[in-house]
């Protein structure tokens, strides 16, 4: 990696990377959640997070690199926590698994928002306004969607969690 582009390139594929097994967790979730506006609101992330991929998708071809490029290992080791977390533990309650499932697609979203913010710092920096904007608008979406989460745990979720 010689140049900031090369790093760019290279953020873009680990953040695409991330984003896939994401995405495939999230569906996963949204499976396992019982209460219906939690539902909705995974849907909401799964589907958010296959525009943030096309969008990925075609900025890297354009750059001439491969989308599947990377895998992102720290995505790898917060699906796990998912499984570990969601699928693999018993819960006497299904208002607990839902506060888990939250908690485990804030720790993605977190991680997905760092992401776009370096790739969109470094947009910037190299001069490539469009692509900037285009990440700009998916770490927009990727903090509406956690500020969604954390509205519906205080909503009420947590709440019936903690009865």
């Amino acid at each position: 990696m010689d140049t900031l582009k090369d790093l760019y390139v290279d953020q873009l594929q680990d953040i695409y990377s991330a984003c896939k097994q994401s995405r495939d967790a999230t569906m996963k979730m949204e499976e396992a959640a019982t209460d219906p506006d939690l539902k909705a609101a995974l849907h909401a992330g799964h589907k958010g997070i296959e525009k943030g991929m096309s969008m990925m998708a075609d900025v890297l071809r354009g750059h001439g690199a491969d989308p599947d490029g990377e895998f992102c290992k720290g995505m790898e080791g917060l699906v796990k926590e998912v499984d570990a977390h969601v699928f693999n533990e018993e819960f006497g309650d299904d208002a607990v698994r839902d506060a888990m499932i939250i908690t485990q697609y804030q720790r993605m979203a977190h991680y997905a928002i760092a992401g776009y913010g370096c790739c969109k710092a470094f947009a910037h920096r190299l001069d490539l306004e469009d692509e900037a904007s285009k990440l700009d608008k998916h770490l927009s979406n990727t903090y509406d969607g956690d500020e969604t989460m954390t509205a519906l745990a205080m909503g009420g979720i947590n709440r019936d969690a903690a009865a």
